[in-house]
């Protein structure tokens, strides 16, 4: 019998599906917001205004006579249109198109065949270029990935080109970021209201920041990178309402494997799925991006959550780029809803091998693990570390499994050797680390996440967590209890509780790998343990 992911003595989801519902969120108290209503609406959706087909600005805020979502309107606004209705294609103007090592060699091919070798970029600084996936190894073929990214960027003079060429201390790369989807936000490219539009199908993450954010193939790429449109299908939304007080050992991590849990990792396809309420007003930019990061895995074109004063306190420093935030109508129709009392729910963890295989942290106290990594665009920010080393401080004790730290980028390494823990009578994260037997922060990439080349710090080359383990594969032994401990691993494939965003066979390296996906809460727990362990044994 499958794991239910709340308590059973309550009820924290409500599922409303296939009816059509009015914005139910309070709007900021800033300009562009909109009304509110009450009414329901048919799940139908339809369109009952022609666009104009005189040239005319299109409305953001003004009425219409079928209200809009917010990624409708995004995308309405980036088409030139009045309005649009989810399975409209429309071609879209991109405010900005990130691509990185991985897939932009193959873009820029794509680029230089279709429009011809001599050709110039539609715009040199809307194109943001972010080496960051395969960086840190000796494997010539990863490094010749770069070398393609610099020769381009020098030959279309592209503004916003973060490039590494000193593998062997990244501090000397002053330009260097690390991983695209934070340094994104922490360079200023999301801004509320644009189109952002990345070869990484994280890339969605920017949508915590208001603004329409998906992933796109290299051939898509290719042609934005000559024209600065794209054709695009408007999807149908998926509303979320998320409310109640967060507990204090739970993170955005679980929100959103409860919601994969939910829907399951193909009930967002080709949907954009849209975050509102107190609970989400409540979280912190990072949090926000945690929560966006994984809409893809439940198959979501786009994440997004409403711009607010928590928005705009982070935009300060970070852009000079003026932007005009939009918001759901109050009359917008929604495919379905969600809601959640968010101040019942439980830490989780998503089991081998999909993001939707939800379970309770607590159900799974007797997993035996042999490693934990904490890093990752979804777990490498610099809040995912303040809450790691939290719970070692909490704990004052030493972790029983090797424990692998990969800051996002610079300015995240940055923080884990400055900033203090609050608690902590001023020990920063690394100091805190340290004392609790982790291993030393590593150099800012995307690093085992994606695998990559054998040589990647942290990467899960061998299928099975230690040398009895290969004997009881080649001699194909009969089962033994897990009570014993000398025999505990032996039936056991390497396994590792990670605060990244997939658990997929091989997405950590070895395809036998087992890979749990939790909090930066509940993988500090589980290292200190050596199990899978709910955080508020530390936390409480």
């Amino acid at each position: 019998m499958a794991s239910s992911a709340i308590s059973p003595t309550s009820s924290i989801f409500v599922d409303k599906k296939n009816v059509g519902f009015s914005a139910l969120c309070a709007q900021p108290s800033f300009p562009f917001s909109t009304h509110t209503s009450k009414k329901r609406i048919s799940s139908k959706i339809v369109s009952v205004m022609t666009p104009q087909q005189s040239e005319r600005k299109p409305s953001t805020t003004g009425a219409v006579k079928t209200g809009m979502t917010m990624t409708e309107k995004i995308l309405a606004r980036a088409s030139e249109k009045t309005h649009l209705s989810p399975g409209e294609n429309s071609w879209v103007n991109v405010d900005v198109l990130m691509t990185h090592d991985v897939c932009g060699p193959g873009s820029i091919g794509i680029f230089k065949r279709e429009f011809g070798e001599n050709a110039k970029v539609w715009d040199r600084e809307k194109l943001v270029i972010i080496p960051d996936h395969y960086i840190f190894t000796s494997d010539e073929r990863a490094n010749r990935n770069v070398d393609i990214l610099r020769d381009f960027c020098t030959e279309q003079n592209i503004k916003y080109f973060y490039d590494i060429k000193d593998l062997g201390n990244f501090k000397a790369n002053p330009d260097y970021k690390g991983v695209c989807h934070v340094a994104l936000a922490q360079e200023g490219h999301c801004r509320p209201g644009e189109v952002l539009l990345g070869t990484d199908s994280h890339t969605c993450t920017a949508g915590a920041f208001g603004q329409f954010a998906s992933g796109i193939g290299n051939t898509d790429a290719g042609f934005v990178l000559g024209t600065g449109k794209l054709l695009l299908k408007v999807p149908p939304t998926l509303r979320f309402v998320m409310d109640g007080e967060m507990p204090d050992y739970l993170l955005a991590k679980d929100l959103i494997l409860q919601i994969i849990g939910e829907i399951s990792v193909s009930g967002a396809t080709y949907k954009a799925m849209e975050f509102v309420g107190s609970t989400v007003e409540s979280l912190s930019m990072e949090e926000r991006m945690t929560l966006c990061n994984m809409v893809v895995e439940a198959g979501g074109k786009n994440g997004i959550v409403p711009a607010d004063a928590t928005t705009y306190k982070y935009l300060e420093d970070k852009t000079s780029v003026p932007y005009e935030p939009v918001y759901s109508d109050g009359q917008a129709r929604f495919l379905s809803e969600y809601r959640f009392d968010i101040s019942k729910l439980e830490p989780l963890v998503a089991k081998p091998h999909s993001p939707d295989n939800r379970a309770l942290a607590r159900e799974c106290k007797d997993v035996k693990i042999d490693r934990v990594y904490i890093g990752s665009c979804t777990g490498g920010k610099t809040e995912d570390f303040m809450a790691a080393a939290k719970v070692f401080l909490a704990s004052g004790k030493k972790v029983k499994v090797p424990t692998f730290l990969v800051p996002a980028t610079q300015k995240v390494w940055m923080d884990v050797y400055s900033l203090p823990v609050p608690g902590s009578g001023g020990k920063t994260c690394s100091q805190i680390f340290e004392e609790a037997g982790c291993d030393t922060p590593a150099s800012p990439s995307c690093g085992a996440c994606l695998g990559g080349p054998r040589d990647t710090y942290a990467r899960m080359n061998e299928p099975q967590a230690n040398f009895l383990c290969n004997i009881h594969a080649l001699l194909h032994c009969v089962h033994v209890s897990e009570s014993n401990d000398f025999f505990c691993g032996f039936d056991n494939l390497q396994v590792c509780v990670s605060t990244t965003n997939r658990n997929f066979p091989g997405r950590m390296g070895h395809k036998e790998g087992e890979i749990y996906l939790a909090s930066p809460y509940t993988a500090a727990a589980s290292a200190l343990t050596g199990f899978v362990t709910d955080p508020r044994e530390f936390l409480q």
